[in-house]
């Protein structure tokens, strides 16, 4: 079978009707985008320091300490001595944090679903075999990373 000339094309528009579809889903939260996604990388790399975030963020230290000052002043990060070193200070998001990216996580994959929902039994299976042959394919050609889905979209 040969590959329509207009795949990648067609990839690329549904990847930005899920990027669409997931924002929406996460557009009912109270937290910016940029502060869900520090929490989510906080929440998959629990060594991290401002120093670190910052470069994950691509931003500068105090711009990154300023992001972490609003995130601790509405309670969904604190920062704790390392109990290692304690001239250290990590970024841990609160309970509450977690919460707040369960919920979204849900109600992302809730309106995913109503997506597929409308679509037929057979066209779903096609489409998880698809993106299965896809990511494997892909993770072949990209650097490792780790996966944050709300990184993805903030």
């Amino acid at each position: 079978m040969e590959r329509p000339a207009d795949l990648a094309a067609a990839i690329d528009a549904a990847a930005g009707t899920l990027i669409a579809v997931l924002d929406s889903a996460a557009a009912r939260h109270q937290v910016p985008p940029t502060q869900l996604r520090v929490l989510t990388l906080l929440t998959s790399r629990p060594e991290t320091n401002v120093n670190a975030l910052a470069e994950l963020l691509d931003v500068v230290p105090s711009s990154a300490s300023r992001l972490c000052d609003r995130l601790e002043a509405t309670g969904l990060l604190r920062r704790m001595a390392d109990p290692r070193d304690r001239r250290e200070v990590r970024l841990v998001p609160t309970p509450a944090a977690l919460t707040l990216l369960g919920e979204l996580a849900e109600r992302r994959q809730r309106a995913v679903q109503a997506v597929l929902d409308r679509m037929p039994a057979r066209m779903q299976h096609d489409l998880l075999l698809s993106l299965v042959a896809f990511g494997h394919a892909a993770a072949q050609s990209v650097p490792e990373q780790p996966t944050d889905s709300a990184v993805q979209t903030a």
